[in-house]
């Protein structure tokens, strides 16, 4: 086990996601933007807050589906290890926190969206098994209710 930081951000697209290659290797880079909102007592009204931009970078087959899903200002929720990088730029320190996105995805707490599975991204556990061999029987219905009339279905807890 790692001591990696592990965040979970919840923020707006910043800009179109960025594919490229390294090393030949795709990742995509983009900006998330989080702007808290606190209730002010005083003026009984929700303000903002300012807003951290994070760096965010999606390996792989991730990345290639950031790339294809996300836009900017899209809502999206980010999970995975937080970086933190020093440069210095005229004559300035700068510090930035990045994060290695692990999982990507809309949050569904501001919109709805539609899943397209991608082919080929199927792991060996998720794949439907094959029923077991065994002696063939008549398919149950699944209405039925020992004493109940097959016509008319009855619910448990119905009146």
């Amino acid at each position: 086990m790692t001591n990696d930081t592990m965040v979970t951000v919840q923020g707006w697209m910043g800009n179109e996601p960025q594919l490229r290659e390294v090393a030949g290797t795709s990742v995509a880079n983009f900006r998330l933007g989080c702007t808290p909102r606190r209730f002010h007592r005083g003026r009984q009204e929700w303000v903002d807050g300012p807003t951290q931009w994070y760096g965010v970078s999606a390996w792989r087959a991730l990345g290639e589906h950031c790339k294809r899903s996300l836009h900017v200002g899209d809502p999206v929720i980010v999970h995975g290890r937080l970086n933190q990088r020093s440069y210095v730029r005229d004559g300035v320190e700068v510090t930035v926190l990045e994060i290695e996105a692990l999982v990507v995805g809309p949050d569904l707490t501001k919109g709805v969206c539609s899943f397209s599975k991608t082919v080929g991204t199927t792991r060996r556990d998720d794949r439907p098994q094959e029923p077991a061999a065994t002696e063939e029987r008549p398919a149950a219905d699944p209405w039925s209710v020992p004493g109940a009339s097959a016509a008319t279905p009855e619910v448990a807890g119905a009146a």
